[in-house]
This record gives C-alpha cells, sequence and structure tokens, in this order.
C-alpha cells in the first residue's frame, strides 16, 4: 500500500498532498484565478509553475502528489519533474482517469472535460497515463464517481482494475455531488474473487460540505486511505472570500482562512491526506500552516454554523465560472 510511505513520515505535513487541478490547465473553477496565473497561460508558463510548487511542496515534506487525464497536461508536468529529480523516490503518485480534457488549452470552451466510465474509457486512459507516469504511478482512481455510475457495477473493468492492483498499482476512486455518501458505501460493496477493490476513496469535505463524513469514516474503518479534496471550497473559505468566522479565528491566530479551513479537515480523523490545491508557492506556504493549527473544541464549534445543505453547496459550486 503506497500511503504506508506516508505513515512512517513524521513531518507535520505529511498528511497534507498538492493537487494540480489547478495548475495542469489554463481554466479551472477557483475563485480569482486572474491574480493567480501568469498572464500568458501558455503550456511553458504552467508547467514552470508546476514545477515551482513541486519544489516547494517537496521541500516543506508534502510527500502525496496528486493529477489527473482531465487536469489539462498535469501528468505530464509532473512526469517531467520526476525525470529531472531522480532522487525523489519517496513520495506517492496518484492520478485518475474517466474523464477527458477537451478544452484545447482555451479557458472559454463550451465543454472542458467530458465524463466517461467505460471500459474503453479506461484502457485509452491507462495507456495514456502509462506512457507519461511509468512505473512511477502509484494510485489509480476512477474520477467523480456517482452512485448510478457503471464503475461500480461493470465486472469486466473491476477485473482489469484487479489486475492493474496485481501489478502494485492501487486502486481508488474520488466521489462528486450530493449523493457522494450513496457512492461511497456502494464502493465499498465491490469485490474482485472475495477482496475488496477500492484502497482510497477522495472526497469532497469542508466546512461548508461535510455529508460525506459518516461514510468516510466507515471508509477509514474498513481499511481505505481517505484523501480530502476541495477542503477550501473552490476558493469560498480562502482570503477575503472566507465566511466572518474563519477570518475570525485566522486574525486571532496570525494565520490566513486557508489554513484554517485545511486544519478543519486535519482535525478529522479518518482524513488520511487532505490536498492543497495552491496555484502559487505563497498560497502553498499558507496552506502548510494549517499543519500547526489547533482548532479546539470551541473553534471547531463555531465553524460547525457554516455548514451548508449538500443540494445548495453542490449547485452553488455548478455555478462557478470556468477562468
Amino acid at each position: 500500500m503506497p500511503f504506508a510511505r506516508l505513515a512512517s513520515t513524521t513531518t507535520p505535513t505529511a498528511h497534507i498532498g498538492l493537487g494540480l487541478a489547478a495548475v495542469g490547465r489554463p481554466g479551472y473553477i477557483n475563485l480569482h484565478r486572474d491574480r493567480d496565473l501568469p498572464d500568458e497561460r501558455t503550456a511553458d508558463a504552467l508547467r514552470t509553475r508546476t514545477h515551482e510548487l513541486l519544489d516547494a511542496a517537496y521541500a516543506q515534506g508534502v510527500r502525496y502528489f496528486d493529477a489527473a487525464r482531465s487536469y489539462g497536461r498535469s501528468e505530464e508536468f509532473l512526469a517531467d519533474w520526476l525525470t529531472a529529480r531522480p532522487g525523489v523516490t519517496d513520495v506517492v503518485i496518484g492520478s485518475k482517469w474517466g474523464y477527458t480534457y477537451t478544452a484545447g488549452w482555451t479557458v472559454d470552451a463550451e465543454a472542458h472535460e467530458v465524463k466517461d466510465h467505460s471500459l474503453a474509457t479506461y484502457e485509452r486512459q491507462r495507456a495514456e497515463t502509462a506512457a507519461l507516469l511509468g512505473d512511477r504511478l502509484d494510485l489509480y482512481q476512477i474520477h467523480s464517481v456517482t452512485a448510478d455510475s457503471p464503475a461500480l457495477t461493470d465486472k469486466e473493468l473491476h477485473a482489469r482494475l484487479a489486475a492493474l492492483a496485481a501489478e502494485g498499482v492501487s486502486i481508488g476512486l474520488s466521489t462528486s455531488g450530493p449523493a457522494q455518501a450513496e457512492a461511497i458505501r456502494a464502493a465499498l460493496a465491490v469485490t474482485v474473487d472475495g477482496e475488496p477493490l477500492f484502497r482510497t476513496v477522495q472526497a469532497t469535505y469542508n466546512a461548508l460540505e461535510t455529508s460525506a463524513g459518516p461514510a468516510l469514516a466507515d471508509a477509514h474503518a474498513a481499511g481505505l486511505t481517505v484523501i480530502v479534496k476541495e477542503a477550501m471550497a473552490n476558493g469560498r473559505l480562502a482570503g477575503t472570500e472566507a465566511p466572518a468566522v474563519v477570518r475570525e479565528i485566522a486574525t486571532e491566530e496570525g494565520l490566513g482562512s486557508d489554513a484554517v479551513a485545511l486544519a478543519l479537515v486535519l482535525y478529522q480523523p479518518w482524513a488520511g491526506v487532505v490536498l492543497s490545491g495552491a496555484a502559487t508557492v505563497t498560497q502553498l506556504a499558507g496552506n502548510l500552516h494549517a499543519a500547526v493549527l489547533d482548532l479546539d473544541e470551541e473553534r471547531r464549534a463555531r465553524l460547525d454554523a457554516l455548514v451548508e445543505e449538500p443540494e445548495a453547496y453542490w449547485r452553488h459550486r455548478a455555478s462557478l465560472p470556468w477562468s
């Protein structure tokens, strides 16, 4: 299990990972990207930015890096970084299949990604990922599984994924939408030859959207590594966008709102890795302060009041513009 490498790491930041969704392509739904990225979002500019982030994260103890086929050229940028640094052998590399990037390196595309969990898509994207990451891939996840996804019932797909697991690559899934808990619990029941197929689950959980929490606790109890994405709600819990209570706690600690948002997730006993989606080295440094921020019971109670109904949260997320 690749995440066992993280368990033996004692740095405070070992449970924070770096996700590359915001820097592998020119367009994404995080807030204020106009301030975060170079004016010219060429492939070379974003490759340079990605490598700066990876260098800074690794230097500060981060050891999990997360990419996806649909994150533009994120796998390519990550592969280039790994090739240029042959001494970096203690990291865990994850990627995802199931969405195809379709924006053609533009911000105003009609569709930025297309979802397809078929066996044919798996075989195509597995070959694409292998061509870039080779044997450095530790974890391959099905991207954004919902309870009605054919990926949860396709026995032939399960057999192919189990064969990949037999080669040493852990199999996982990510979830999305207001019914994440249902998808997670359905995934826990998927077996191949009597053995659980999935060894990780990556889900959205933050101060505004906590509905997956009980199911993630169940997944953790079943032995899966839980990876949390969107801990800052695509920027809604960072900077001046953050609710007043988040900013108040941040001011009390002399830190940024982003650190408070991440610290709340790190507090959850089932959270194995919490992803930073930083687009700048300064953002990353602020995120990493979460590892040493103490959120006592009184502060957590204050943050509990922020929780939104899942349907409302996901409607808001769906309304965020690609920029």
